[in-house]
């Protein structure tokens, strides 16, 4: 991702956020203060996803690269943002194949998911069929805005 790419990857960050179904982001975030959580320093790495019929639109985002620092950095993490209007076009396993390549790549053990909202279910289907487990899950730890307090899962895939 280029600082370029921020400005279209901001509407669709806020839209998610906003809803309160899959990220615990404060709410009322500023753009360079969702631009510096969302955008990975080396030697992590964000992209977007661009639409190949509509050039210039983005359809998502993920950020990738160690879940810990340390005795922690064989172990990987991602987050991802598909656009609302994108969902359903398999923008979300594109990037979810492009994340697990490149961590192989560059050598990581394993991927480490901290946070998949177990309500999410479209994700959770999603990172199960491209190997992800869930390892655990934390009851109650993240609330829904139409489902209230409900579980965040940790998943999990060996490399």
């Amino acid at each position: 991702m280029t600082p370029d790419d921020w400005p279209r990857v901001w509407p669709f960050f806020r839209d998610v956020v906003a809803a309160g179904e899959t990220y615990a982001y404060p709410l009322d975030l500023t753009s360079e203060q969702a631009r510096d959580l969302w955008t990975m320093r080396p030697p992590g790495l964000t992209v977007v996803l661009e639409d190949d019929d509509e050039p210039g639109r983005l359809l998502g985002s993920a950020t990738m690269g160690q879940n810990r620092p340390g005795r922690g950095a064989h172990v990987g993490t991602a987050s991802f943002m598909v656009a609302p209007d994108a969902r359903g076009r398999g923008v979300g396993r594109r990037l979810g194949e492009h994340v697990v390549a490149w961590h192989r790549e560059q050598g990581f053990a394993a991927i480490q998911f901290n946070a998949v909202v177990e309500t999410n279910t479209v994700a959770v289907r999603l990172w199960e069929s491209l190997g992800f487990r869930v390892i655990g899950t934390v009851p109650a730890a993240f609330d829904s805005r139409a489902h209230g307090r409900v579980g965040l899962h940790v998943m999990h895939l060996e490399l």
